[in-house]
Order: C-alpha cells, then sequence, then structure tokens
C-alpha cells in the first residue's frame, strides 16, 4: 500500500521559503541627464533614448 508523507513542520517549510527574495533590477546612468535608469528603457528623467529625444520632457 501507499504510505502517506511524513508532516512537513512550519519551520523546515517556512525556511524552504524564506530563501525566495526579490533582487534589486539592475540599473545603469542615463548618458544625457546621468540619472539612474531601467536598461533598455527610456530615460523618466529626460525623455532620451540611444541619444534621441524620444519624449518631450520641459526642464
Amino acid at each position: 500500500m501507499a504510505v502517506p508523507k511524513g508532516k512537513v513542520s512550519r519551520q523546515r517549510r517556512n525556511s524552504r521559503r524564506a530563501n525566495w527574495k526579490l533582487s534589486l533590477p539592475g540599473f545603469v546612468k542615463c548618458p544625457q541627464c546621468h540619472e539612474f535608469k531601467m536598461p533598455h528603457r527610456v530615460c523618466g528623467a529626460c525623455g532620451y533614448y540611444k541619444g534621441k529625444e524620444i519624449i518631450k520632457k520641459d526642464a
């Protein structure tokens, strides 16, 4: 016959889940305004991407 699996205590169960942390996303400096931004995205501060103005920002 099949044998039921043994009870897993709360400590053992929760210690397995303790390593599911979110990692900090990698940020790069914008070459135009030197603010931190996500890579491969338009800069939220100046609106530039790859040296071209994509979004018009009033400074």
